[in-house]
């Protein structure tokens, strides 16, 4: 990922996150921002589809290394150990903020920001949002609206969030019916908008299916991008940790992917995907 962003994702920008119901839309954007608190940065999660204390606990498994089912068996006295170890590490703050489904836009959004570094002198570095599709519009109230146009004005309004408080954005969007049981996902497979993609500065897919489950993988790849050439590096394959809600590197070996055009770089040169950058 670092190396299809030419070291990561530059600020004011919208990063969009393509896959079916199921694959790791959330999974994605919960361990990245597991990997940008551990880099000292500040994280506002906004969530309009899981409750908060669900997106809190996958971030607290990622960060802590245990899997979801020991971190509800695990003994106060050996949490707050844990996270008195954590926070040695890193300065970065969470902050999980939950709406209910299609209620929120980006106007509640940008109320929330000022609020934040108002009264606890918050400021994000950059904003998660779980996820588009769902979010409102500020722009059009409802009534007799295609969802084309709906959608791309959600897409606008918080591509122009990002800009106005200067960081990026990463959201998520579903999958047409056609793109669900496509092993090669396109944008022509985004659901509801093709307005979506046309807005946003990078946009790539997270495609998985039942030989990659049972390896513990998943695909990657590019649709859009504003940062690099999005034909080199087209699509690479990473590891999967559904249990401790993790993504990892594999092995050049894995990476036999068809028509992926990848180019072998120097290791040393680029951080591993556990350190996405900003």
């Amino acid at each position: 990922m670092n190396r299809i962003t030419k070291g990561g994702v530059p600020s004011k920008t919208l990063n969009i996150a393509l896959a079916g119901t199921g694959v790791g839309k959330s999974l994605f954007m919960c361990h990245v921002a597991s990997s940008y608190l551990l880099q000292g940065l500040n994280v506002l999660y906004i969530t309009l589809e899981m409750a908060e204390e669900r997106i809190a606990e996958r971030i607290d498994a990622n960060l802590l290394d245990v899997t979801m089912e020991d971190l509800h068996d695990m003994p106060k006295q050996l949490y707050d150990g844990k996270i008195k170890k954590l926070r040695e590490k890193t300065q970065g703050q969470l902050i999980v903020k939950e709406y209910p489904t299609a209620s929120a836009h980006a106007g509640h959004f940008k109320s929330l920001i000022n609020e934040l570094a108002l009264k606890k002198s918050f400021r994000p570095d950059v904003i998660f949002i779980d996820y588009l599709n769902i979010c409102a519009s500020s722009r059009f109230k409802g009534g007799n609206i295609s969802s084309y146009f709906y959608i791309k004005a959600i897409a606008e309004e918080l591509r122009g969030l990002a800009v106005e408080h200067n960081v990026p954005i990463f959201s998520a969007t579903q999958t047409t019916r056609t793109g669900f049981v496509s092993t090669d996902i396109g944008l022509e497979d985004t659901s509801e908008s093709f307005g979506l993609p046309a807005t946003a500065d990078f946009m790539f897919a997270l495609m998985s299916n039942e030989e990659l489950e049972a390896l513990g993988q998943m695909k990657v790849k590019q649709l859009k991008n504003r940062y690099n050439d999005p034909s080199v590096n087209r699509a690479f394959i990473i590891g999967v940790d559904r249990a401790k809600m993790r993504l990892y590197d594999v092995q050049q070996s894995s990476q036999n992917i068809v028509n992926s055009n990848q180019v072998d770089e120097k290791e040393d040169a680029y951080n591993k995907f556990s350190d996405f950058k900003l």
